[in-house]
């Protein structure tokens, strides 16, 4: 019987395939539940030394994010599937980044959203000519979530804040060059790969043995570097780095350049409210003093904003209607005040706060 995750272990590697192939393997609570009892087995199985996610093969995307109507139709009502969902997601994300064993992540085809926060945390994170890698919550009402207030902050220069500002896409030589994959493999070195880590996992030192193999197998050259150049890498450092929403348009508008013009459009088709909150929080990010923490921070975001109209608006314009205007409320950033991001980022009541699993 076909489930939407395949969960196996054998001569010591843990084997997590995503197999929702209809909806691009988007999560749902089951699935983040699958992985975590998977994860806390192998956790304690000395037999398994590496873990190894990916997506059926012959089926498009890595993982797609989250089920995102489901949890609009969740949020128009009670929220407790929404809730639901992001709490198991996120202690996955925590079970990941803190898990003591190898974890390798196939970042090939569609790498967004959910599925950022499958491979961020993973010891290897390999890309391929196919990859797209995207946050771009803000579009659709909500903020970059799955752990990226820590992971974004600590990308090179301001590529964190411009990723997640303006949801841009990156192939694997951007990748490769902002941090976000360790490794690049051409797509049909793929199924050797998966059986010369399944040896790797037993050598003496799996890391080393791993590392070799993906240097052995990556017979062809890197794709080129496309949206990080030179030239763009110097704007998105001096551009993103202000201090407010308000800075980082007023330079961009300064700038003039091509590129700074395309970057302000996209901000205006993003929800301000979104963007001030994601603001906030990757500048928290930067200083937050454990994952956990930056985890609990988004729970409490993910579940004031699913329930909120910017998210409803959001998926309804861009994946329900498809007419891409959403009506954003409050219209313009200038109506996001100090007093309503306190609000959303507040902590919730002490029995309703997001914690790690024990």
């Amino acid at each position: 019987m076909t489930t939407d995750v395949l969960t196996s272990a054998s001569a010591g590697l843990g084997h997590i395939t995503l197999n929702r192939p209809s909806r691009l393997h988007a999560l749902t609570t089951s699935m983040c539940e699958t992985m975590i009892q998977a994860l806390l087995t192998w956790r304690e199985d000395d037999n398994v030394r590496v873990v190894l996610i990916d997506h059926a093969e012959g089926t498009r995307g890595f993982c797609a994010g989250g089920d995102t109507r489901l949890l609009a139709q969740s949020g128009a009502g009670d929220g407790v599937a929404a809730r639901a969902f992001f709490l198991a997601e996120y202690r996955l994300n925590h079970l990941l980044f803190s898990y003591p064993k190898p974890v390798i992540a196939l970042m090939d085809g569609v790498t967004m959203g959910g599925g950022v926060g499958l491979a961020s945390p993973a010891s290897f994170r390999i890309a391929t000519e196919r990859t797209v890698y995207a946050m771009p919550e803000v579009k659709i009402g909500l903020f970059p979530d799955v752990g990226a207030g820590w992971y974004l902050p600590r990308k090179p220069g301001e590529i964190g804040m411009w990723l997640a500002l303006t949801g841009s896409q990156l192939r694997a030589g951007d990748c490769l060059e902002a941090g976000i994959a360790t490794h690049y493999l051409p797509a049909h070195a793929l199924p050797a790969a998966r059986a010369h880590m399944a040896s790797a996992a037993n050598e003496p030192d799996p890391r080393e043995a791993l590392q070799k193999v993906l240097f052995e197998l990556n017979t062809e050259n890197v794709p080129p570097i496309e949206k990080l150049v030179p030239d763009n890498r110097d704007r998105i450092d001096d551009l993103f780095a202000h201090d407010s929403i308000e800075s980082i348009v007023a330079a961009l508008e300064a700038d003039g350049s091509d590129w700074a013009l395309d970057q302000l459009a996209t901000l205006s088709s993003a929800s301000p409210l979104s963007l001030k909150v994601t603001f906030r929080q990757l500048r928290d990010g930067a200083q937050m003093a454990s994952f956990a923490d930056e985890m609990q921070q988004e729970y409490r975001l993910a579940t004031r904003l699913v329930a909120g109209h910017d998210f409803a608006e959001g998926v309804r314009a861009r994946l329900v209607d498809k007419d891409n205007a959403p009506i954003w409320e409050p219209r313009t950033g200038a109506a996001v005040g100090h007093e309503v991001l306190d609000a959303i980022f507040a902590p919730l009541a002490p029995e309703d706060e997001w914690a790690p699993l024990s």
